[in-house]
């Protein structure tokens, strides 16, 4: 276990923003997790568990406790057969985009279309990480945490996860009023994959249209793969160290989810911004989850309410030039710099279609959006 103080958290993040960490401590196993974790609530002192800081925004200020980051990155299979596919159970700390790369060399199918997401495994359910037609709900099998409140090893089967979009009872249920982590901290997570050494169905027609098939065609697991990387590298949603493009937390906002009432407003709010023959919201069910509910297109409204891609450039806080759905660091910006453009945002979104835009990303000592 490595220890260290006042060490800065912007490094730690994707969006390269967060002022110094009081403690840091890297926590290589389930033991030393646990043990760090207990140390810290007994004490009771501030604590932050720190993934792949890909969906985080921490403020300028720092954070004042222990900062535990998560690196046990074992791998594991629990279950092979041929007709019950495979179980594989990863540690929280492995490099996500690299057990999306290993499933596919082995032929393991589910989660190919979530390649080139950042972060690492263990932040994947917290989150419900999706994307081109698949989310880990359909894969995951079981969450190992450990629960701060009982201070006990407790495993949740897919069931007990609550997941909905972009939710999970590990994002939604907190230890204390005011602490920047919740009640389970992630230790393991087991997946079902199937054996095939072709994708699932292809969900999403951009990148049907990359492999030149037909949505719900199956291609080689590589392939989707590929294609899944290069949509996402079109879009900045690939981490590269040179491009402040991917400076970011991802998807900044969730998409809306709003009742027909809403969505009528919204359609009659476009028609009035962008004429007769603008174009129309996107909207789409919002699922099981979610009866008779509707979802809207977060990057759609923040477009036709007049903030384009590189909105704000030079910065120091931008848009991506590449996806208006990325709030990006140009290099030199703040929390503060990031809020700023975000409230901006979510209030001429507001003011355009009578919608209120809701962040994405974990805030750690910084207000929320009023």
């Amino acid at each position: 276990m490595q220890e260290q103080f006042d060490v800065p958290l912007a490094s730690l993040t994707t969006m390269h923003v967060g002022g110094p960490a009081r403690r840091l401590v890297v926590a290589e196993t389930i033991d030393e997790i646990v043990d760090v974790v207990r140390e810290v609530d007994d004490a009771e002192e501030p604590l932050l568990v720190l993934s792949g800081g890909s969906n985080l925004l921490i403020a300028d200020e720092g954070f004042p406790g222990t900062v535990v980051k998560i690196a046990n990155d074992t791998l594991e299979v629990d279950h092979d057969s041929d007709c019950g596919g495979v179980t594989v159970r990863v540690g929280a700390g492995m490099v996500w985009d690299e057990f999306v790369a290993y499933a596919c060399s082995h032929d393991w199918s589910g989660i190919e279309a979530l390649s080139g997401i950042p972060g690492l495994v263990g932040a994947t359910p917290v989150q419900n990480v999706g994307a081109y037609g698949q989310e880990v709900a359909q894969t995951v099998a079981s969450v190992r945490t450990y629960d701060r409140v009982t201070q006990q090893i407790k495993t949740f089967a897919n069931a007990d996860c609550d997941f909905t979009y972009r939710h999970s009872i590990f994002k939604n249920t907190p230890f204390r009023d005011g602490d920047a982590s919740g009640r389970y901290v992630v230790l393991d997570v087991s997946f079902q994959l199937r054996k095939a050494d072709r994708s699932q169905p292809i969900a999403y027609a951009d990148l049907a249209a990359g492999l030149g098939v037909e949505q719900g065609d199956r291609v080689p697991l590589a392939d989707a793969r590929e294609a899944v990387l290069a949509q996402r590298s079109k879009r900045g949603m690939v981490v590269v160290e040179a491009d402040h493009d991917t400076w970011s937390c991802g998807s900044f906002f969730t998409n809306p989810i709003v009742s027909e009432r809403v969505m009528a407003r919204i359609r009659e709010r476009a028609a009035e911004r962008l004429g007769a023959d603008g174009a129309t919201p996107p909207e789409f069910p919002a699922g099981v989850a979610h009866p008779g509910l509707l979802k809207t297109s977060a990057a759609w409204l923040i477009d036709k309410a007049g903030f384009g891609k590189g909105y704000n450039m030079p910065g120091p806080a931008a848009l991506s030039t590449k996806h208006t759905l990325a709030l990006t660091n140009r290099g030199a910006a703040g929390a503060s710099d990031v809020v700023a453009l975000a409230t901006e945002i979510v209030d001429g979104v507001e003011a355009a279609f009578g919608v209120r835009l809701v962040p994405e990303p974990v805030w750690v000592g910084l207000e929320p959006i009023a």
